[in-house]
Protein backbone atom coordinates (compact mmCIF):
# COMPACT_ATOMS: atom_id res chain seq x y z
CA UNK A 1 0.00 0.00 0.00
CA UNK A 2 1.41 3.23 -0.71
CA UNK A 3 1.78 6.10 1.90
CA UNK A 4 0.82 9.40 0.18
CA UNK A 5 0.03 12.17 1.67
CA UNK A 6 0.30 16.36 0.67
CA UNK A 7 2.76 19.22 2.60
CA UNK A 8 0.56 21.87 1.99
CA UNK A 9 1.70 25.51 3.09
CA UNK A 10 5.37 24.77 2.53
CA UNK A 11 7.13 28.02 2.50
CA UNK A 12 9.68 27.41 -0.68
CA UNK A 13 11.96 29.91 -2.04
CA UNK A 14 11.90 30.96 -5.53
CA UNK A 15 14.70 34.01 -6.22
CA UNK A 16 17.24 36.85 -4.91
CA UNK A 17 15.82 40.18 -5.26
CA UNK A 18 18.39 43.05 -5.60
CA UNK A 19 18.15 46.78 -5.34
CA UNK A 20 20.65 49.40 -6.71
CA UNK A 21 23.00 49.10 -4.32
CA UNK A 22 23.56 45.06 -4.96
CA UNK A 23 21.81 44.59 -1.57
CA UNK A 24 19.42 40.91 -2.27
CA UNK A 25 16.81 39.34 0.25
CA UNK A 26 15.03 36.17 -0.80
CA UNK A 27 11.77 35.72 -2.03
CA UNK A 28 9.83 33.17 -1.28
CA UNK A 29 6.26 32.05 -1.94
CA UNK A 30 4.17 29.01 -0.36
CA UNK A 31 3.55 25.59 -2.30
CA UNK A 32 2.08 21.82 -1.88
CA UNK A 33 4.16 19.48 -2.05
CA UNK A 34 2.73 15.72 -2.71
CA UNK A 35 4.91 12.90 -0.92
CA UNK A 36 4.70 9.28 -2.14
CA UNK A 37 6.54 6.74 -0.93
CA UNK A 38 8.81 9.28 0.25
CA UNK A 39 9.40 11.21 -3.10
CA UNK A 40 7.93 14.31 -3.99
CA UNK A 41 5.38 13.77 -7.02
CA UNK A 42 3.57 17.03 -7.28
CA UNK A 43 4.09 20.24 -6.33
CA UNK A 44 1.47 23.32 -6.65
CA UNK A 45 1.20 27.03 -5.80
CA UNK A 46 -0.43 27.95 -3.13
CA UNK A 47 -3.48 29.19 -4.93
CA UNK A 48 -4.01 25.41 -6.50
CA UNK A 49 -7.15 23.17 -4.52
CA UNK A 50 -6.25 19.93 -3.21
CA UNK A 51 -9.00 17.10 -2.54
CA UNK A 52 -10.27 17.39 1.18
CA UNK A 53 -10.39 13.60 0.31
CA UNK A 54 -7.13 13.32 0.23
CA UNK A 55 -4.29 13.21 3.67
CA UNK A 56 -2.67 16.98 4.01
CA UNK A 57 -0.47 18.09 6.67
CA UNK A 58 -0.55 21.81 7.23
CA UNK A 59 3.10 23.18 7.75
CA UNK A 60 1.31 26.56 8.34
CA UNK A 61 3.97 28.47 6.45
CA UNK A 62 7.02 26.88 8.19
CA UNK A 63 10.28 26.97 5.80
CA UNK A 64 11.78 23.93 3.55
CA UNK A 65 15.35 23.15 3.48
CA UNK A 66 17.00 20.11 2.66
CA UNK A 67 17.83 17.54 5.06
CA UNK A 68 20.90 17.84 6.47
CA UNK A 69 23.80 15.50 6.72
CA UNK A 70 25.92 14.93 9.82
CA UNK A 71 29.01 13.98 7.55
CA UNK A 72 32.05 13.50 11.06
CA UNK A 73 31.07 11.56 13.78
CA UNK A 74 31.77 9.49 16.54
CA UNK A 75 28.50 7.38 18.04
CA UNK A 76 30.89 5.01 20.25
CA UNK A 77 32.71 7.54 22.05
CA UNK A 78 29.74 9.44 23.16
CA UNK A 79 28.94 9.57 27.61
CA UNK A 80 25.07 10.55 26.60
CA UNK A 81 22.68 8.83 28.93
CA UNK A 82 24.91 7.60 31.33
CA UNK A 83 25.42 10.03 34.09
CA UNK A 84 27.46 13.49 33.83
CA UNK A 85 31.06 13.58 34.31
CA UNK A 86 33.43 16.63 32.97
CA UNK A 87 36.50 15.41 31.53
CA UNK A 88 39.98 14.09 32.76
CA UNK A 89 42.60 16.96 31.63
CA UNK A 90 45.57 15.41 29.17
CA UNK A 91 48.92 16.67 28.83
CA UNK A 92 49.07 15.78 25.24
CA UNK A 93 46.84 13.23 22.55
CA UNK A 94 49.42 10.76 23.90
CA UNK A 95 47.63 11.02 27.47
CA UNK A 96 43.99 11.65 26.14
CA UNK A 97 44.31 8.49 24.18
CA UNK A 98 45.69 6.31 26.57
CA UNK A 99 42.60 7.88 29.38
CA UNK A 100 40.34 6.95 26.61
CA UNK A 101 42.01 3.53 26.46
CA UNK A 102 41.46 2.84 30.09
CA UNK A 103 37.56 3.14 30.22
CA UNK A 104 37.05 1.35 26.84
CA UNK A 105 35.75 -2.05 28.32
CA UNK A 106 33.64 -0.43 30.36
CA UNK A 107 31.87 1.92 27.80
CA UNK A 108 31.21 -1.34 25.12
CA UNK A 109 28.94 -2.95 27.23
CA UNK A 110 26.46 0.43 26.67
CA UNK A 111 27.47 1.60 22.74
CA UNK A 112 23.57 0.24 21.77
CA UNK A 113 22.52 2.81 24.16
CA UNK A 114 24.89 5.02 24.42
CA UNK A 115 25.04 5.67 20.52
CA UNK A 116 21.32 5.55 20.05
CA UNK A 117 20.75 8.82 22.74
CA UNK A 118 23.32 10.79 20.31
CA UNK A 119 21.31 9.25 17.14
CA UNK A 120 18.05 10.89 18.61
CA UNK A 121 19.74 14.53 19.54
CA UNK A 122 21.34 14.34 15.67
CA UNK A 123 17.98 13.71 14.17
CA UNK A 124 16.39 16.17 16.16
CA UNK A 125 18.71 18.59 14.93
CA UNK A 126 17.83 17.79 10.95
CA UNK A 127 20.18 15.28 9.94
CA UNK A 128 18.63 12.19 8.13
CA UNK A 129 22.55 10.75 7.12
CA UNK A 130 25.03 10.41 9.77
CA UNK A 131 29.10 9.30 9.18
CA UNK A 132 30.19 7.63 12.19
CA UNK A 133 33.55 6.86 13.07
CA UNK A 134 34.26 3.64 15.32
CA UNK A 135 37.11 2.53 17.10
CA UNK A 136 38.79 -0.82 16.02
CA UNK A 137 41.29 -1.03 18.47
CA UNK A 138 43.48 -4.31 20.31
CA UNK A 139 41.28 -3.27 23.57
CA UNK A 140 37.70 -3.93 22.46
CA UNK A 141 38.35 -5.52 19.00
CA UNK A 142 34.73 -4.99 17.91
CA UNK A 143 32.29 -4.44 20.67
CA UNK A 144 32.13 -0.97 19.41
CA UNK A 145 31.22 -1.43 15.57
CA UNK A 146 28.69 -4.39 16.86
CA UNK A 147 26.64 -1.49 19.08
CA UNK A 148 26.86 1.01 17.14
CA UNK A 149 25.54 -0.88 14.22
CA UNK A 150 22.56 -2.16 16.05
CA UNK A 151 22.03 1.48 16.79
CA UNK A 152 22.16 2.88 13.36
CA UNK A 153 19.51 -0.18 12.19
CA UNK A 154 17.18 0.49 14.80
CA UNK A 155 16.59 4.21 13.15
CA UNK A 156 17.15 3.03 9.47
CA UNK A 157 14.24 4.05 8.12
CA UNK A 158 14.54 7.57 9.79
CA UNK A 159 18.30 7.84 8.42
CA UNK A 160 20.87 6.93 5.84
CA UNK A 161 24.79 6.15 7.62
CA UNK A 162 28.27 5.54 6.65
CA UNK A 163 30.63 3.55 9.49
CA UNK A 164 33.88 4.31 9.15
CA UNK A 165 36.48 1.21 10.76
CA UNK A 166 38.51 3.99 12.67
CA UNK A 167 42.39 2.45 14.35
CA UNK A 168 42.00 5.49 17.20
CA UNK A 169 44.95 3.99 18.90
CA UNK A 170 46.87 3.81 15.64
CA UNK A 171 46.91 1.58 12.64
CA UNK A 172 50.00 -0.20 12.25
CA UNK A 173 50.45 -1.16 16.17
CA UNK A 174 49.80 -4.94 17.22
CA UNK A 175 47.02 -6.66 15.20
CA UNK A 176 45.00 -3.98 14.10
CA UNK A 177 45.26 -4.43 10.18
CA UNK A 178 43.56 -7.72 10.83
CA UNK A 179 40.77 -6.23 13.35
CA UNK A 180 40.08 -3.63 10.25
CA UNK A 181 39.54 -6.36 7.91
CA UNK A 182 37.34 -8.20 10.08
CA UNK A 183 35.38 -5.04 10.96
CA UNK A 184 34.76 -4.29 6.89
CA UNK A 185 33.21 -7.95 6.88
CA UNK A 186 31.47 -6.91 9.50
CA UNK A 187 29.03 -3.87 9.30
CA UNK A 188 32.18 -0.97 8.33
CA UNK A 189 31.49 0.59 5.08
CA UNK A 190 34.88 2.72 4.71
CA UNK A 191 37.96 2.34 5.80
CA UNK A 192 39.57 5.10 8.08
CA UNK A 193 43.04 6.05 9.10
CA UNK A 194 44.84 8.58 12.42
CA UNK A 195 47.70 11.09 11.70
CA UNK A 196 50.39 9.01 9.42
CA UNK A 197 53.17 10.88 11.23
CA UNK A 198 52.10 12.24 14.70
CA UNK A 199 50.42 8.52 15.49
CA UNK A 200 51.67 5.48 13.16
CA UNK A 201 55.23 7.31 13.08
CA UNK A 202 55.30 6.16 9.13
CA UNK A 203 53.21 8.63 6.67
CA UNK A 204 53.81 6.20 3.98
CA UNK A 205 53.26 2.50 5.68
CA UNK A 206 50.49 3.58 7.06
CA UNK A 207 48.66 5.32 4.18
CA UNK A 208 49.79 2.15 2.39
CA UNK A 209 47.78 0.09 4.25
CA UNK A 210 44.58 1.99 4.47
CA UNK A 211 45.02 2.51 0.19
CA UNK A 212 45.49 -1.65 0.39
CA UNK A 213 43.01 -1.98 2.76
CA UNK A 214 40.50 0.18 0.59
CA UNK A 215 41.01 -1.57 -2.54
CA UNK A 216 40.90 -4.95 -1.22
CA UNK A 217 37.34 -4.58 -0.04
CA UNK A 218 36.45 -2.04 -2.50
CA UNK A 219 35.56 0.84 0.02
CA UNK A 220 35.64 4.48 0.23
CA UNK A 221 38.48 6.36 2.97
CA UNK A 222 38.04 8.95 5.41
CA UNK A 223 40.84 9.52 7.28
CA UNK A 224 41.73 11.92 10.37
CA UNK A 225 44.67 14.32 9.79
CA UNK A 226 45.66 16.75 12.55
CA UNK A 227 49.30 16.34 11.80
CA UNK A 228 49.44 20.59 11.10
CA UNK A 229 51.86 22.62 9.02
CA UNK A 230 53.90 21.52 6.00
CA UNK A 231 53.85 17.50 8.20
CA UNK A 232 50.37 17.35 7.30
CA UNK A 233 50.70 18.82 3.73
CA UNK A 234 53.54 16.19 2.78
CA UNK A 235 50.86 13.86 4.09
CA UNK A 236 47.99 14.99 2.02
CA UNK A 237 50.64 14.99 -1.12
CA UNK A 238 51.42 11.55 -0.62
CA UNK A 239 47.97 10.66 -0.26
CA UNK A 240 47.23 12.12 -3.22
CA UNK A 241 49.71 10.53 -5.50
CA UNK A 242 48.46 6.96 -4.06
CA UNK A 243 44.94 8.01 -5.03
CA UNK A 244 46.15 8.98 -8.53
CA UNK A 245 47.91 5.73 -9.15
CA UNK A 246 44.93 3.37 -7.56
CA UNK A 247 42.31 5.33 -9.65
CA UNK A 248 40.63 6.24 -5.95
CA UNK A 249 38.83 8.51 -7.45
CA UNK A 250 35.74 10.61 -6.14
CA UNK A 251 36.55 7.97 -2.99
CA UNK A 252 38.35 9.24 -0.45
CA UNK A 253 37.73 12.25 2.12
CA UNK A 254 40.40 13.76 4.81
CA UNK A 255 38.86 15.09 7.90
CA UNK A 256 40.32 18.24 9.68
CA UNK A 257 43.05 18.68 6.98
CA UNK A 258 43.86 21.57 9.24
CA UNK A 259 47.43 21.59 7.79
CA UNK A 260 45.95 23.16 4.40
CA UNK A 261 45.31 26.48 6.70
CA UNK A 262 48.65 26.66 7.84
CA UNK A 263 50.90 26.79 4.49
CA UNK A 264 51.35 29.75 2.47
CA UNK A 265 48.55 30.67 -0.01
CA UNK A 266 50.13 29.84 -3.14
CA UNK A 267 50.91 25.84 -1.52
CA UNK A 268 47.35 25.75 -0.63
CA UNK A 269 45.99 26.65 -3.91
CA UNK A 270 48.04 24.17 -5.83
CA UNK A 271 46.87 21.23 -3.32
CA UNK A 272 43.39 22.44 -3.53
CA UNK A 273 43.61 21.90 -7.44
CA UNK A 274 44.79 18.61 -6.54
CA UNK A 275 41.74 17.72 -4.38
CA UNK A 276 39.58 18.89 -7.01
CA UNK A 277 40.68 16.57 -10.03
CA UNK A 278 41.03 13.61 -7.77
CA UNK A 279 37.65 14.48 -6.41
CA UNK A 280 39.04 14.30 -2.26
CA UNK A 281 36.94 15.86 -0.02
CA UNK A 282 37.28 18.00 3.35
CA UNK A 283 35.24 17.12 6.20
CA UNK A 284 35.28 19.91 9.13
CA UNK A 285 34.05 20.44 12.16
CA UNK A 286 34.55 24.19 12.43
CA UNK A 287 36.41 24.30 15.28
CA UNK A 288 37.13 27.72 17.61
CA UNK A 289 40.81 26.65 18.91
CA UNK A 290 42.11 25.34 15.71
CA UNK A 291 43.19 26.75 12.20
CA UNK A 292 40.59 25.90 9.40
CA UNK A 293 41.27 24.62 6.10
CA UNK A 294 40.57 27.54 3.71
CA UNK A 295 36.98 26.79 3.27
CA UNK A 296 36.34 29.59 0.45
CA UNK A 297 39.21 28.80 -1.55
CA UNK A 298 38.35 25.03 -1.78
CA UNK A 299 34.98 25.75 -2.75
CA UNK A 300 36.24 27.97 -5.28
CA UNK A 301 38.59 25.20 -6.47
CA UNK A 302 35.37 22.98 -6.55
CA UNK A 303 36.64 20.57 -3.86
CA UNK A 304 33.70 18.99 -1.98
CA UNK A 305 33.38 20.64 1.96
CA UNK A 306 31.59 19.05 4.47
CA UNK A 307 30.54 19.58 7.76
CA UNK A 308 29.99 17.39 11.05
CA UNK A 309 30.04 17.56 14.75
CA UNK A 310 32.68 14.92 15.80
CA UNK A 311 32.23 13.53 19.46
CA UNK A 312 30.47 15.19 21.57
CA UNK A 313 30.05 14.91 25.35
CA UNK A 314 32.91 12.22 25.72
CA UNK A 315 36.19 11.54 27.15
CA UNK A 316 37.93 14.07 24.64
CA UNK A 317 35.11 16.92 25.64
CA UNK A 318 32.40 18.07 27.27
CA UNK A 319 30.72 20.13 24.72
CA UNK A 320 28.40 19.85 21.88
CA UNK A 321 24.75 19.41 20.86
CA UNK A 322 24.82 17.48 17.70
CA UNK A 323 23.54 20.39 15.45
CA UNK A 324 25.43 20.18 11.61
CA UNK A 325 23.25 24.00 11.55
CA UNK A 326 25.30 25.25 14.09
CA UNK A 327 28.83 24.52 12.79
CA UNK A 328 27.41 26.62 9.16
CA UNK A 329 26.03 29.47 11.97
CA UNK A 330 29.84 29.67 13.16
CA UNK A 331 31.46 29.06 9.89
CA UNK A 332 29.75 31.93 8.42
CA UNK A 333 30.30 34.36 11.70
CA UNK A 334 33.88 33.21 11.74
CA UNK A 335 34.49 34.32 8.02
CA UNK A 336 31.84 37.44 7.99
CA UNK A 337 29.28 35.41 5.79
CA UNK A 338 26.85 38.29 6.49
CA UNK A 339 25.34 38.83 3.37
CA UNK A 340 21.96 37.17 2.19
CA UNK A 341 23.63 35.17 -0.87
CA UNK A 342 26.37 34.16 1.18
CA UNK A 343 24.86 32.63 4.11
CA UNK A 344 22.23 31.39 1.58
CA UNK A 345 24.81 29.36 -0.07
CA UNK A 346 26.93 28.45 3.00
CA UNK A 347 23.73 26.02 3.61
CA UNK A 348 25.64 23.05 1.14
CA UNK A 349 28.32 22.78 3.75
CA UNK A 350 25.80 20.88 5.81
CA UNK A 351 23.51 19.51 3.22
CA UNK A 352 25.78 17.37 0.88
CA UNK A 353 26.12 20.23 -1.65
CA UNK A 354 22.46 21.15 -2.48
CA UNK A 355 20.78 24.59 -1.46
CA UNK A 356 17.14 25.62 -2.99
CA UNK A 357 18.90 28.37 -5.24
CA UNK A 358 22.17 28.74 -6.95
CA UNK A 359 24.23 31.29 -6.46
CA UNK A 360 22.74 33.58 -9.69
CA UNK A 361 19.51 32.82 -7.55
CA UNK A 362 17.82 29.98 -10.06
CA UNK A 363 15.49 27.53 -7.97
CA UNK A 364 17.52 24.03 -7.78
CA UNK A 365 15.73 22.24 -4.78
CA UNK A 366 12.84 20.59 -4.35
CA UNK A 367 11.86 19.73 -7.37
CA UNK A 368 9.37 16.94 -8.56
CA UNK A 369 11.15 13.48 -8.41
CA UNK A 370 13.28 14.62 -5.56
CA UNK A 371 13.76 12.46 -2.41
CA UNK A 372 11.28 13.79 0.10
CA UNK A 373 14.14 14.29 2.66
CA UNK A 374 13.56 17.62 4.27
CA UNK A 375 13.66 19.97 7.05
CA UNK A 376 10.73 22.40 8.41
CA UNK A 377 12.41 25.73 9.99
CA UNK A 378 11.11 28.42 11.74
CA UNK A 379 12.68 30.85 8.91
CA UNK A 380 12.16 32.99 6.59
CA UNK A 381 14.44 32.25 4.37
CA UNK A 382 17.64 29.91 4.38
CA UNK A 383 19.86 33.04 4.89
CA UNK A 384 18.01 33.66 8.21
CA UNK A 385 18.30 30.17 8.98
CA UNK A 386 21.54 30.08 8.79
CA UNK A 387 22.69 33.00 10.62
CA UNK A 388 20.25 31.97 13.60
CA UNK A 389 20.28 28.63 13.51
CA UNK A 390 17.03 28.37 13.75
CA UNK A 391 14.11 25.94 15.14
CA UNK A 392 13.62 22.81 13.97
CA UNK A 393 10.29 21.83 13.99
CA UNK A 394 9.87 19.23 11.95
CA UNK A 395 12.35 16.38 9.83
CA UNK A 396 11.50 14.06 7.10
CA UNK A 397 13.29 11.20 6.11
CA UNK A 398 12.32 9.51 2.71
CA UNK A 399 8.72 10.52 3.18
CA UNK A 400 8.74 10.03 7.31
CA UNK A 401 8.58 12.16 9.96
CA UNK A 402 11.49 11.18 12.44
CA UNK A 403 10.71 9.88 15.77
CA UNK A 404 12.35 12.66 17.63
CA UNK A 405 9.87 15.18 15.68
CA UNK A 406 6.44 13.13 16.32
CA UNK A 407 5.08 16.03 18.30
CA UNK A 408 3.53 18.23 15.28
CA UNK A 409 2.31 20.58 17.27
CA UNK A 410 2.24 22.88 14.67
CA UNK A 411 0.24 21.16 11.98
CA UNK A 412 -3.42 19.84 11.66
CA UNK A 413 -4.43 17.22 9.26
Amino acid sequence: MKKKFWLTNVLLEVGYVGDENNTYTTKTDLYHLKIVDGKIVEKKEKKDKISPEENQIDCKGLLAIPSLKEMHNHLDKTYLSLDWKACTPAKNLEERLRLEAMELEELSTTVKQRASKMIELILSKGSTHIRTHVNIDPYIGLKNLEGVYEALDSYSDQLTYDIVAFPQHGLLKGDVIPLMKEALNSGATLIGGLDPAGIDKNIEQSLFEVMNLATEFDVDIDIHLHDGGHVGYYTIDKLAEMVEEAKWHNRVAISHAFCLGEVPLQQAEHMSDQLSDLGISIMSTIPITKSLPPIALLDKKGVNVHLGCDGFYDSWGPFGNGDVLEKVTRYCETYRKSDEISLSQSLKYATGGITPLNKAGEHQWPNVGDEASLVLVNASCTAEAVARTSERKAVLNKGNFTQIQQHKSFITT
